[in-house]
């Protein structure tokens, strides 16, 4: 299972994880974005999923049925950055909003912020590769990966 993606000027990225932070990326107030769901269904079969949170908001058990999958209760950034490192940065893909999401997006081969409800934390933005309006866009990156190479060829 992987993505590949030809980006003229950068060369290949082979994405073969995906790594979403929770709260402010995939949901709002800890509840999940409606049609964030189906977008993961969709990319599933493609890229490997993993799924981090601090637990902000108390609700793992409704998220992890609500998304249908399982969440990794990870509490600091270097925790991220070290989950991102164990699988190989240079397959991955990391999505995230808070500060805590800073050193994973800047590991990993590429790096999305999203800009959602609960904002976007300055360094990680600058940490990132692409900045997205919201966790549905950012999923659409990767289930039409031609606009990934719109965006960041060189």
């Amino acid at each position: 299972m992987a993505i590949r993606i030809e980006i003229p000027q950068r060369g290949t990225i082979e994405l073969q994880h995906a790594v979403f932070d929770i709260n402010g990326t995939l949901a709002v107030d800890g509840i999940a974005i409606p049609e964030v769901a189906d977008r993961l269904s969709l990319l599933a079969p493609q890229i490997s999923l993993h799924f981090l949170t601090a637990g902000t908001h108390g609700n793992q058990a409704g998220l992890e049925r609500t998304l249908g999958f399982p969440l990794h209760t990870i509490h600091k950034g270097d925790e991220k950055m070290r989950y991102v490192q164990q699988l190989g940065p240079s397959h991955v893909v990391a999505v995230g909003n808070g500060i805590n999401d800073c050193a994973m997006l800047r590991l990993a081969v590429l790096g999305i912020a999203v800009l959602g409800k609960e904002g976007l934390a300055t360094r990680t933005w600058q940490a990132a590769d692409i900045l997205v309006q919201n966790p549905l866009d950012a999923l659409d990156l990767l289930l039409q990966p031609k606009r990934l190479i719109a965006t960041l060829r060189g």
